[in-house]
């Protein structure tokens, strides 16, 4: 969906924070009014400090902001319901073993649903499910700190998704996998959008923000300075060169060879779709 269509929609999420100071004094985000709508992925993407960590943590109410307030699903999180907000925003933190607690991943993947008085054979049966979900049901009698960090994500997400969030949140999802781990990961992730679970995450990985994001969130000095669709984003060079981002290797290579400025190609796959339809003069 553009950025549009989505201000047109009730937030899932809607938060705004005036500011947020962490305990040594730095600012670690101001000024920021940040919706999450059904049925979208978004992708923050900035430089490192730019904010997108400090963001994602408001959206359970992790964090709160010292001036501001979050809502979700239309209810105001305060101090007592602080429950509801991590019950309905669902996180997967960039360190998957600090979410990681129990013995083996089945019961890992428990966990949550015990703590919210779901147990015996409901929560075991929940739990297969949803590591079913994220194809890592054949891990569930491993030791989770003995494996890969593909798979720590993978039941980081499944310990997520048994709790039937409304919205998912991942902080730096494909950080340290290698490439065939990535896409495993990646594709669990676009596999939750498909079935109408919204999603947030931060990434570095421009080429990955284009192929799965609705819309790109940017992040600077702890704020957002722009949103849109990717190729809205990706085509910014004012908005790209005030988050110091450089765009994707499909805009640079179009622009390189001077195609029509309305193409606008933004992932590998386009850019090829473009080219292979060009008489062979204009490809050479």
């Amino acid at each position: 969906m553009s950025a549009n269509a989505a201000d047109d929609r009730s937030p899932l999420i809607d938060l705004h924070c005036e500011a947020h100071t962490y305990p040594d004094g730095t600012v670690g985000m101001h000024d920021v009014d940040f919706s999450v709508y059904p049925d979208e992925l978004v992708a923050l993407v900035g430089g490192n400090g730019a904010g997108k960590s400090t963001l994602l943590e408001h959206l359970n109410a992790t964090l709160v902001p010292d001036d501001g307030e979050l809502v979700v699903d239309g209810t105001e999180i305060t101090a007592d319901n602080r429950g509801r907000a991590r019950r309905e925003v669902g996180f997967v933190f960039q360190n998957a073993d600090t979410q990681l607690v129990a013995p083996t991943v089945l019961d890992d993947v428990m966990f949550g649903l015990q703590n919210y008085g779901v147990s015996g054979e409901a929560a075991k049966r929940r739990a297969r499910e949803a590591l079913a979900t994220v194809d890592a049901a054949h891990l569930e009698d491993r030791i989770p700190h003995y494996l890969s960090g593909g798979e720590k994500r993978l039941v980081g997400l499944a310990g997520v998704l048994v709790l039937e969030p409304s919205v998912v949140v991942l902080d730096e999802p494909l950080a340290g996998l290698d490439p065939q781990r990535s896409r495993r990961v990646a594709d669990r992730i676009e596999q939750i959008r498909e079935e109408g679970i919204s999603v947030v995450l931060s990434t570095h990985d421009l080429e990955f923000a284009a192929a799965v994001a609705d819309r790109l969130c940017v992040m600077a000095d702890g704020n957002v300075v722009g949103t849109g669709t990717p190729r809205e984003v990706f085509y910014d060079d004012a908005l790209l060169a005030r988050a110091n981002l450089h765009p994707p290797s499909a805009v640079r290579v179009a622009r390189d060879l001077g195609l029509d400025p309305d193409t606008q190609p933004v992932t590998e796959a386009e850019l090829v779709t473009h080219l292979s339809g060009r008489a062979p003069e204009q490809t050479r």
